[in-house]
């Protein structure tokens, strides 16, 4: 059974930085596409960042250049730097991996952006 955990987030001004971490098990991350994911209050959820087996990153529009995945296969983590933060990044982040049928998410980890 896949377990995602995320933690990391927390609260930060605007133009801050935060790195939250992704802790997976019962996969090994080396094998698979890992993405973060963000949901804001009243909206859906949305893909924010993937990284591939070889490492190519691919990024939403609203994060690119700010924000930077990242993955350590032998602590089976997944990494999103995310700097300038702005309070439209305020959001509970969720990463997830590209396989099926896909993992349980996790409880996430809170992203909160004051301007």
């Amino acid at each position: 059974q896949v377990q995602l955990v995320e933690s990391g987030g927390g609260l930060v001004q605007a133009g801050g930085s935060l790195r939250p971490s992704c802790a997976v098990s019962g996969i090994f991350i080396r094998g698979v596409r890992m993405g973060w994911y963000r949901q804001a209050p009243g909206k859906e959820r949305e893909l924010v960042a993937r990284i591939t087996t070889v490492g190519s990153t691919q990024y939403g529009d609203s994060v690119k250049g700010r924000f930077t995945i990242s993955r350590d296969n032998a602590k089976n983590t997944v990494y999103l730097q995310m700097n300038s933060l702005k309070p439209e990044d305020t959001a509970l982040y969720y990463c997830n991996a590209d396989i099926l049928p896909k993992p349980d998410w996790g409880q996430g980890t809170q992203v909160t952006v004051s301007s």
